[in-house]
């Protein structure tokens, strides 16, 4: 079976290939013998109901510098492809939410992964929060009276921005830090939306560990250990991959997760667990398959296409 796929991604020049995911699924496409295109959101355009896009035939190659070829750009009705990737990187602003709409005229007949109107309505920092017996103690909100409470009941506090990514804008601010009034300034003068207040947890030292779901299913795990003079875990922020294995609770929070997932269309998804808490669902364009592939666990970009491509044949 070969399906005409579209890619809807960020400057394919500018990824770093050896951790992308999004190129590790145009590479598992390519093998399987799909025919790939590409295309940046800015070349989308909604006609009289009908979506259009400047697109470019693509090939892709595992080589360091030298990762893609593009063809000649035509102006091609989106419709007629078999599968569109989402793949993007946030913001998840109102230019990606904008990018959702168009998609949803096309979805399910294009088969768009994942769900465009799935993504607007559960971003990672909203969905998680339906399970709040899974998570830390968590605040969504931009009110200093609110977060000065949340932060005296729990002492040690970290805050982030709502639709924020790749560890950007995230502080942990201790009970005694004297920096608060300044962070809250400077929050309320960045973003006009909420923001994320954590409780604290210490089990970070140890690692964020990203787990891998295709369609509900375990789909490989990477640990990610912060450095040690970094809050963060996220790899493109210093983290170090490390090989790992699932827990009876992370296999608990899998089995919960999987009839939403799998309801909302989401095929490919990232969730993050610091210790036994779950902290974040990953929908918008999730990482880690290289790395999981590369520490020796599954291939979850074949996974990905192997529920694509019985999607269509159904």
């Amino acid at each position: 079976m070969s399906l005409k796929i579209a890619v809807q991604m960020d400057p394919i020049e500018r990824i770093n290939i050896k951790g992308d995911s999004t190129f590790a699924l145009l590479l598992e496409a390519q093998a399987r013998g799909h025919a790939l295109s590409y295309y940046t959101p800015d070349r989308m355009a909604q006609l009289d109901g009908r979506l259009f896009a400047r697109v470019e035939p693509l090939t892709v190659r595992d080589e360091h510098g030298n990762h893609f070829t593009l063809g000649e750009p035509a102006r091609v009705p989106l419709d007629t492809f078999d599968v569109i990737l989402l793949r993007q990187d946030p913001p998840f602003d109102l230019s990606y939410i904008t990018t959702t709409h168009m998609l949803e005229r096309i979805h399910p007949k294009t088969l768009v992964v994942n769900d465009p109107a799935e993504v607007r309505d559960a971003p990672e920092k909203i969905l998680v929060t339906s399970f709040p017996d899974l998570m830390p103690p968590t605040l969504i909100t931009r009110d200093l009276a609110e977060i000065k409470a949340f932060r005296t009941e729990h002492k040690d506090i970290v805050m982030k921005p709502l639709y924020g990514h790749g560890g950007g804008g995230v502080f942990r601010v201790t009970r005694e830090d004297l920096n608060f009034g300044s962070l809250y300034d400077m929050f309320a003068a960045t973003f006009r939306e909420p923001w994320v207040v954590q409780a604290f947890l210490p089990a970070v030292k140890d690692g964020d560990k990203r787990i891998l779901l295709v369609n509900g299913e375990f789909a490989g795990a990477v640990n990610r250990v912060p450095a040690p003079d970094d809050l963060r875990s996220n790899m493109v922020r210093g983290g170090s991959p490390k090989a790992t294995d699932l827990t009876p609770r992370e296999r608990e929070i899998i089995a919960r997760l999987k009839p939403t997932l799998v309801n909302r269309g989401m095929i490919f998804v990232g969730i993050d667990v610091i210790g036994d808490m779950l902290t974040e669902i990953n929908v918008t364009s999730p990482t880690g398959i290289r790395a999981v592939k590369n520490l020796g666990g599954p291939d979850a970009a074949a996974m990905v296409w192997d529920v694509i491509e019985k999607k269509r044949r159904g």
